[in-house]
């Protein structure tokens, strides 16, 4: 989909374009806004990264 906004449109006009695009869902994929937030960790996530990384060594 290509969704067109010129130079200085007015915010109604930006306004209509971005409630065409959150009216539409995508028919297939993952919606990974669902799962934002839900893991929680006890450690820093960067420490935990770089720890997980160093086990491939």
């Amino acid at each position: 989909m290509v969704t067109i906004l010129k130079s200085g449109a007015s915010k109604r006009d930006i306004q209509s374009v971005l409630k065409k695009l959150r009216e539409q869902s995508p028919k297939k994929g993952l919606d990974a806004y669902k799962h934002c937030g839900t893991v929680k960790f006890k450690e820093d996530g960067l420490i935990l990264q770089k720890r997980w990384r160093d086990e491939w060594e």
